[in-house]
């Protein structure tokens, strides 16, 4: 089976300029994706979350990669950027901190460059956006 990595490069928390509103909280994860011996840069998914949620445990709703056409591991992708997003705002939290008993807290346009390299199986098998 094919493996890809993706290259994790930053995170912008909370922007209207990506659809953020009073019902939901819509960040942006930007990532280069190396896959088949090809470089794929330029790449973001968007991250979905509602408004007042728990930034340590409420669903998140993770995009297709944009700008990436290629087949993809959706299930490991998807849990690879709600990792990422959680590490940087959260009771993980290594940007913001936000402690478990906390709620009702909204940043807006909060930007972390933080790099990390992950390995994933390239095929998916089953599931999809």
């Amino acid at each position: 089976m094919s493996k890809v990595t993706i290259h994790l490069e930053k995170l912008i928390q909370d922007s209207q300029e990506y659809g953020s509103d009073d019902e939901h909280m819509v960040s942006r994860v930007f990532f280069s994706l190396e896959a088949g011996g090809a470089l794929h840069g330029d790449l973001y998914a968007d991250v979905k979350q509602s408004v007042g949620g728990s930034f340590n445990s409420s669903p998140l709703e993770v995009s297709a990669p944009h700008g990436y056409e290629g087949s993809l591991n959706c299930e490991a992708f998807r849990h690879i950027i709600e990792d990422y997003y959680r590490s940087l705002a959260g009771a993980k939290g290594t940007g913001i901190h936000i402690g478990a008993g906390a709620s009702n807290i909204r940043m807006f346009n909060n930007t972390f460059i933080q790099s990390s390299d992950v390995e994933i199986e390239g095929e998916s098998s089953g599931g999809g956006w």
